[in-house]
């Protein structure tokens, strides 16, 4: 593999992982426990299609071949993208919505902080952006775990439940493939592998202070690095896409 090809698969797959979660949030605009929670999620969810954007394009021109972002966005098919399954899971109640946030964002800040070294400009020019949205969307989803966590009966129940339903997700974030080991010895990837050891700290010390525990020897679901998925994200690409490939010539 090519290191323009790497590159092209790398930013894809940045920018499918942005652009899914972003997609799956966007449902609760209008739908937000109260007025201020709404806002504060739609703001989340338009910082993560404002970088999903920024990644698709740049993919788009390592690629050379004149799609654009939108392009990329709405002409594949699900085996075609490679977002991380965590991001198309259905959103379920308001504590699931939560804490799968709060465990793609701890390792969002983890990832992005040091894609922000990279060799690649481009990359790094994204991922310092990032990192100061994902600050403030770590600390939001975080506090929120720690409320369900301390609140009532059910909003504990709820976020158990919740955890329960997406932990099988969160191992394939740190699975790496040949993509990966092309760009870490450019110095352009981030060695996932050293981000593992932090992530399980601070989700670990989240959800002692929400009293859950860390399961052990969960099975963890893998496939996206080889654009295999479930029907869920069958779903959200007919939703999302079905106006541009009605109207694929309309300009907005």
């Amino acid at each position: 593999m090519t290191l323009n090809e790497s590159l092209f698969k790398y930013s894809l797959r940045l920018g499918d992982t942005s652009l899914i979660l972003a997609q799956r949030l966007s449902e609760w605009t209008g739908h937000g426990p109260f007025l201020e929670e709404d806002l504060a999620l739609t703001n989340i969810t338009l910082d993560l299609f404002g970088r999903a954007k920024s990644l698709l394009e740049y993919a788009g021109k390592v690629e050379g071949k004149g799609r654009t972002e939108d392009q990329l966005a709405f002409f594949r098919t699900d085996r075609e993208f490679f977002n991380a399954l965590i991001t198309e899971q259905a959103n379920g109640d308001y504590a699931k919505t939560i804490i799968r946030q709060a465990c793609i964002d701890c390792f969002d800040l983890l990832f992005y902080s040091e894609l922000a070294k990279s060799k690649d400009n481009t990359l790094a020019g994204i991922a310092q952006k990032s990192v100061k949205e994902i600050t403030y969307h770590k600390r939001h989803s975080f506090s929120w775990v720690i409320r369900f966590g301390n609140g009532t009966d059910e909003s504990k129940q709820r976020l158990k439940k919740g955890f329960e339903e997406i932990w099988e997700y969160t191992g394939e974030l740190f699975e790496m493939n040949a993509v990966d080991e092309v760009l870490i010895k450019e110095g352009i990837a981030v060695d996932l592998s050293t981000l593992k050891t932090n992530w399980t700290k601070e989700i670990s010390e989240l959800l002692q202070s929400a009293h859950l525990t860390m399961p052990e020897g969960t099975y963890m679901h893998t496939g996206s690095r080889k654009g295999l998925h479930g029907e869920q994200l069958g779903l959200i690409l007919a939703e999302m896409q079905s106006l541009p490939r009605m109207h694929p010539e309309a300009k907005w």
